[in-house]
């Protein structure tokens, strides 16, 4: 097996297992034990840190797609453009307007500026990040489906 395809399917997976411990413990946590203002201040870094690394996994994933797409096409066993690479820019996207749109509005908000509450502004943030969450379990579940145990 390939080493572009042994990353295909373990990159996803990673990530897959990174996003579901920074949203269901990581992010919780300090509001069970810190006060709020230091909880958000902890959450805050942990989310960036998530953000730049979804941005490094969301280019590395959509790089061995598309030198995988354009190995089928050229082998005439499909198109250029794959599942898989809507699944990556769609995770991208995520990460884009979800951290780097939003948040900056979310900083605005809590000085009263803008035309959005904190509250809204942070549901739509949550919203992008469960989005990105489902598309790269999707994407682990598609790459898992191809492997096949080697015959004995």
């Amino acid at each position: 097996m390939r080493l572009s395809s042994r990353l295909e399917v373990l990159v996803p997976a990673l990530w897959a297992g990174w996003m579901l411990c920074v949203g269901t413990l990581a992010t919780p946590a300090p509001f069970a034990t810190l006060a709020v203002a230091d909880a958000g201040r902890v959450v805050s870094r942990m989310l960036a840190q998530e953000a730049y690394t979804a941005l490094v996994l969301g280019i590395v994933m959509l790089l061995l797609e598309r030198a995988k797409s354009r190995r089928q096409a050229a082998a005439g066993q499909g198109s250029q453009f794959s599942v898989n690479m809507a699944l990556c820019l769609g995770t991208l996207f995520c990460t884009v307007a979800g951290y780097f749109a939003v948040q900056p509005m979310m900083a605005a908000a809590r000085a009263g500026q803008g035309s959005l509450s904190f509250g809204q502004l942070h549901a739509i943030s949550a919203g992008f990040f469960v989005v990105k969450g489902l598309l790269v379990l999707a994407l682990a579940w598609r790459s898992a489906s191809v492997v096949r145990p080697p015959a004995s």
